[in-house]
């Protein structure tokens, strides 16, 4: 009795140190500094759900959506947050390389023209004649030409000013500039943070609303973890969703991991900064059709003809080398209803 009770506890502590052994350890960078938005990946980690699929998954702060990109192809980062449209641009020139898109989260583009309402932006055609500020090289300064070929502006009628990303709200709210290029997400909280009342003071022209339908910032990951361990993928995948649709419905739970993670961010600004997330960039019509996380295949082609016009990228990648479906959970568990509290 007692050697079968020693082999038994000696199998079942091999069985476990076979599963710790077994734990893949991924390294995931975030879009940028610690930001509401990010509560998923906070929550995924601090309630186990990563460590449910055999991963250990350590989370670092970014350098820009862009830049989550070029982290994962230099290989320092196995998975991160970032911008689908700076795949394309790197798959574009460098075919293989780029990581892929696994999960869509930020269904809607964060791209905007902010103006003060006193300036009378209110449609693209009124930019003619105005000072825009952009910081070079972003999406939305980028894209401005292509915004403005669409919605019939005479581009040499508007002047831009180069400038630091940190510089756009300040000249826009002292009246330097007469619209700031920028993201939404981001804009719209430095405005809140500069003591400016964002929605009753301010005019915002979405790049989705005029025919620069983009999608946006997602979870990626490496050529090489799809290869190597597609199980990864998938568990990463399903750990991110289930936390995805607990915060929808309780940001307070977001926001739990979120200060676990950065004890130092403003935890009013960035809790309305995770609402915002929510109600601008994930919900939509097309979410609610095809559940979090999917795309659709003839929309992320006009993605990619948008960005070659825009970046004047020499080849355009087809959508499944920029998107890969296979690690979706099922619809019915990718049905996000989202309640603001």
């Amino acid at each position: 009795m007692l050697k079968t009770l020693t082999a038994t506890l000696f199998a079942g502590l091999a069985l476990a140190n076979s599963a710790m052994a077994q734990e893949t350890t991924l390294k995931f960078t975030l879009g940028w500094k610690t930001q509401g938005s990010d509560a998923a990946f906070f929550v995924a980690r601090d309630k186990g759900y990563y460590k449910a699929e055999g991963l250990n998954v350590v989370i670092d702060q970014g350098e820009g959506s862009g830049a989550t990109v070029t982290r994962i192809m230099g290989g320092a980062y196995d998975a991160g947050f970032g911008d689908v449209n700076a795949i394309i641009q790197n798959a574009a020139a460098k075919p293989g390389e780029a990581p892929v898109m696994v999960y869509m989260i930020w269904n809607r583009p964060p791209f905007a023209i902010s103006s003060k309402k006193a300036t009378g932006i209110t449609k693209p055609k009124d930019l003619e004649g105005k000072t825009l500020g952009g910081a070079q090289g972003t999406p939305t300064t980028r894209l401005l030409e292509v915004f403005a070929r669409k919605n019939g502006v005479d581009i040499s009628k508007v002047k831009l000013s180069n400038m630091a990303p940190n510089l756009q709200e300040p000249l826009l709210i002292k009246g330097d500039v007469d619209g700031a290029l920028v993201f939404n997400i981001t804009g719209y909280f430095n405005l809140l943070l500069n003591r400016q009342d964002p929605d009753k003071d301010f005019n915002w022209l979405s790049f989705g609303d005029y025919g620069l339908d983009l999608y946006s910032n997602g979870l990626m990951v490496s050529q090489k973890l799809l290869k190597d361990n597609p199980r990864a993928v998938a568990g990463l995948v399903r750990a991110t969703n289930k936390a995805m649709l607990e915060i929808a419905k309780d940001q307070a739970l977001g926001m739990k991991g979120v200060m676990n993670f950065d004890n130092l961010v403003n935890e009013a600004v960035e809790k309305k900064r995770l609402q915002y997330s929510f109600s601008e960039l994930i919900v939509s019509p097309e979410m609610k059709e095809i559940g979090v996380g999917d795309t659709k295949d003839d929309r992320m082609a006009r993605a990619i003809e948008i960005i070659a016009e825009g970046y004047q990228l020499a080849r355009k990648p087809k959508p499944e080398e920029i998107f890969s479906r296979q690690f979706l959970p099922p619809k019915a568990e990718r049905e996000l209803v989202y309640t603001a509290n």
